[in-house]
């Protein structure tokens, strides 16, 4: 009879990346004029984790 097979365990799954919370993107608000009004957002790559969405280490 053969022995039973036995299936290693998984990786563990790594932390999501602080800043971005693991979407890898950041967003940054957009101004503009003199008074600095806000007009919308900008989405942008996360420098924290370059974009991985993982946390550095």
């Amino acid at each position: 009879m053969a022995a039973p097979k036995t299936t290693p365990p998984p990786e563990p799954k790594p932390a999501p990346c602080p800043v971005c919370h693991g979407s890898g993107e950041v967003s940054r608000t957009v101004q503009v004029g003199r008074k600095r009004r806000t007009v919308g957002y900008q989405t942008g790559l996360c420098l924290n984790c370059l974009g991985s969405g993982d946390a550095p280490e």
